[in-house]
């Protein structure tokens, strides 16, 4: 199989190539590197399987010539780049709108113009919104987003099922949890961990610590959607195939927990004292943050599939993986 990653040199897609490598795929990373980096792709090229190959293309989706010119003679897109940093919307309410849907609908064209079929989707959990109900499921209804972010993933869930509908396209969305893990190059457990390198004596945390989120190691997200495409996408009888889950794993996690393990750990492996930790007075982040999201993976799990991690094991594993990697 041939393989297209958008954002192929981020958190998740640079782990997803290797993934496929290792299968014995060949893959195109494609990415304008503004959150990516070249360096998480170090390793794929000593992973490819004889007979296939392993490319990187550094371009932007908004230049949809180049997408259809590198995407031709591929079998399957994973759809994961967007601006993933939900709080930019705040100071530039136009950055979703560009690297999430108007790139979305470029990559779905791509498809289209090109002849590949297949898509695996990265949703969030962020176009529930302020859900009234908890855990929730993937019916759940109406859909009221309180992020650029989160109004840009609901676009961008619309344009995918379209396309499904409208031009024989076979696609499944995941709604991610909260993805933590090694790569990081944004969330709470990455700014905790920069702000103690800067002054480790002090951690201050934006809101009160009170918001809660379930939270999904990368390992196990990866894992997940590879289960989607070979028990669910690929087994799909015909075009015009759409599928969506939530893709979460068992509880979710308040910030204060992330907080007090991110000091905790960075003070073992520093050897200095625990940081003093300062919370701020909002239940919010920040605005457009979602204060408590809670997601029912219960209709994924009847495909075979669970995460091994639970929210709270999830956090810890990913902190002492990123504290690893800031201070190697």
């Amino acid at each position: 199989m041939k393989v297209f990653i958008t954002g192929g040199a981020g958190f998740i897609g640079s782990q997803m190539a290797e993934k496929f490598l290792k299968r014995g795929d060949s893959v195109t990373c494609f990415d304008n590197l503004i959150l990516g980096k070249k360096e998480f792709l170090k390793n794929c090229g000593s992973l490819v399987a004889t007979g296939a190959t392993f490319q990187f293309i550094q371009e932007d989706l908004l230049n949809l010539d180049r997408v259809i010119a590198a995407m031709k003679g591929h079998d399957l897109v994973v759809h994961l780049a967007a601006n993933s940093d939900i709080s930019q919307g705040v100071e530039k309410s136009d950055v979703d709108l560009k690297n999430g849907t108007i790139a979305t609908f470029n990559t779905l064209e791509a498809m289209r113009k090109s002849g590949v079929r297949d898509i695996l989707f990265a949703s969030t959990s962020a176009i529930y919104g302020e859900a009234s109900v908890k855990p929730t499921p993937e019916n759940y209804g109406p859909l009221i987003p309180i992020s650029f972010y989160g109004a840009s993933k609901l676009g961008c869930e619309g344009l995918v099922s379209a396309f499904a509908h409208n031009c024989g396209l076979r696609a499944v969305t995941f709604r991610f949890a909260n993805i933590v893990g090694p790569r990081s190059t944004h969330g709470a457990i990455h700014d905790f961990t920069e702000r103690l390198l800067k002054d480790p004596k002090v951690l201050k945390v934006l809101g009160n610590g009170t918001q809660a989120k379930s939270y999904l190691h990368v390992e196990d997200c990866i894992e997940g959607m590879l289960h989607a495409l070979d028990r669910v996408l690929l087994p799909a009888a015909g075009p015009d195939f759409y599928e969506c889950f939530n893709l979460a794993s068992l509880g979710v996690s308040n910030v204060k927990f992330l907080a007090e393990t991110v000091a905790r750990e960075f003070s073992k492996a520093r050897g200095i004292p625990v940081p003093v930790l300062e919370f701020g007075e909002s239940s919010r982040g920040w605005v457009g943050d979602v204060a408590y999201t809670w997601l029912d993976g219960s209709r994924f799990e009847k495909h075979g599939w669970k995460a091994r991690l639970e929210s709270g094991a999830a956090v810890e594993r990913a902190v002492r993986e990123i504290i690893s990697e800031k201070l190697a």
